[in-house]
């Protein structure tokens, strides 16, 4: 019955968000100012859902320079957790395919975000090129998931080099940000324990070259992998806790 009801919330939000999200953003189409704002929205949805969302960014998240925020990627969940640490004039990147989702994909596409087609090689590298012209051209920053897929429990996968070619090319640091697992997570159980999202300390690319791509993304997905086991450590002891009266 808590599935049933959930779902039926949810529906009704996807209506609301694609009617008037969609009429929202054609006053000013593609500008990258609508990630913020729909990414906080998406992310309230997550107490419909019976998460405890924790966020842990820094005071300075939202006056920070360029950067290329990367994220692990684990599930649909992502879309009412990780979303809470979009911060402002950041665009995502994501696949192709999400423009034809119902609803949600002519609402991704007019919020700004870039689609890549990852099944041509070629395309998707003249993608990552845009991404450092776009950056170059303008004060925008870009939110993209290094692991290419959904890990669906599988842990931290291998991350794609994407990003890491980008953040060279552009000349930004890479900001990771880590969201505890979450596919634990069910529409049927009233009580989903607790999620914490947490925004790491920048990473620099001052002085690096195309050749240290391979370096930079080991780094990242280091410090990410022992964030995620910390994450996860803390939110078993949140859960285990007995619930106060």
């Amino acid at each position: 019955m808590i599935a049933v009801l959930r779902l039926l919330a949810l529906a009704l939000f996807a209506v609301v968000m694609f009617v008037f999200g969609c009429g929202y953003c054609l006053l000013s189409p593609r500008n990258p100012k609508h990630v913020f704002t729909f990414g906080r929205l998406f992310a309230k949805m997550s107490r419909v859902f019976g998460i405890t969302l924790e966020l842990r960014i820094p005071d300075d998240a939202y006056h920070r320079g360029q950067a290329i925020y990367i994220a692990n990627h684990q599930n649909t969940w992502d879309l009412f957790t990780v979303s809470a640490a979009v911060t402002p004039k950041v665009v995502t990147v994501g696949k192709k395919s999400l423009l034809w989702t119902p609803l949600f994909g002519q609402l991704y596409w007019l919020t700004g975000n870039i689609l890549i087609d990852r099944s041509n090689k070629a395309k998707a590298k003249g993608t990552i090129d845009q991404v450092v012209d776009s950056m170059n051209n303008s004060d925008v920053s870009v939110w993209m998931f290094p692991e290419g897929t959904r890990s669906r429990g599988r842990g931290l996968l291998p991350f794609k080099a994407g990003a890491f070619h980008a953040a060279i090319g552009a000349k930004v640091p890479i900001i990771p940000i880590v969201c505890s697992s979450t596919n634990h997570l069910r529409l049927n159980r009233w009580n989903n324990g607790h999620v914490i999202v947490e925004m790491l300390p920048p990473v620099s690319t001052e002085g690096l070259t195309r050749e240290q791509v391979r370096e930079l993304s080991k780094q990242c997905h280091h410090d990410m992998q022992i964030k995620l086991a910390e994450l996860d450590a803390e939110v078993a002891r949140l859960d285990a806790q007995p619930a106060r009266g």
